[in-house]
């Protein structure tokens, strides 16, 4: 089985597993003796202590709440540094070399997605292309209509979820894209540069990266 895949099949044994863990640090905890006051006098009787109950209580819900976050092992880590450095890196080196605006925060967001979990739906072409396009045009098309008010900035990320919804192209960092747009009066030549050619170029990042490095397929699907 590939190693990028054992954890995330097995949560039951990674619960187990925290919770031994746990369980093995909460016997390193001093013992704590509590007196309390005798009614026929003399020293009083001894409770057993509530601070070894109360935090092996926390250690069980801390295990236990776990099992519910993506597993990742350690290579599947090493590989999303490297994958989401080198995709970022390009962007930024190709906007100072070429003067274009390539970079922009929201594809910060859409590195994460890309190579920390390549397989969620929200992180296929489909959706990095569709989701951030949708949120520029959004943003574009409001700011041309009403200028930057508050207001449209929340109009602009509200209306780019619902379009993203009815167009089957979700993508979180297109709800940022339609922010930063309408924050900043965006005209539409922000939807060339950076959001088009920056997303293309992160995708194609993302398809070379993630197919050199075994267990990573990237895409699921295209379309």
């Amino acid at each position: 089985m590939s190693p990028f895949t054992q954890s995330s099949v097995y949560p039951e044994f990674l619960f187990a597993q925290n919770l031994s863990r746990f369980n093995r640090s909460m016997k390193l905890l001093p013992r704590m003796t509590v007196l309390l006051p005798s009614r026929r006098g003399g020293s009083g009787r001894s409770l057993q202590p509530p601070l070894r109950q109360t935090a092996r209580q926390l250690a069980y819900r801390l295990a236990g709440g776990s099992i519910y976050q993506p597993q990742f092992s350690f290579l599947q880590v090493i590989f999303s540094w490297i994958g989401s450095f080198l995709g970022i890196a390009l962007l930024a080196y190709l906007s100072v070399h070429t003067d274009y605006p390539l970079i922009a925060a929201p594809f910060g967001a859409t590195a994460v997605l890309v190579f920390a979990v390549p397989d969620s739906p929200l992180a296929q072409p489909r959706n990095v292309l569709g989701g951030n396009c949708i949120g520029a045009i959004v943003c574009i098309a409001l700011v041309q209509l009403f200028g930057t008010a508050p207001w449209v900035m929340a109009l602009a990320v509200a209306t780019a979820i619902k379009l993203m919804q009815l167009t089957k192209t979700l993508h979180p960092p297109g709800g940022a894209v339609a922010l930063v747009g309408a924050m900043s009066g965006a005209s539409w030549d922000f939807l060339l540069t950076p959001v088009l050619t920056g997303s293309v170029i992160i995708l194609i990042c993302t398809v070379v990266f993630n197919n050199l490095v075994p267990g990573r397929p990237y895409p699921k699907h295209w379309f």
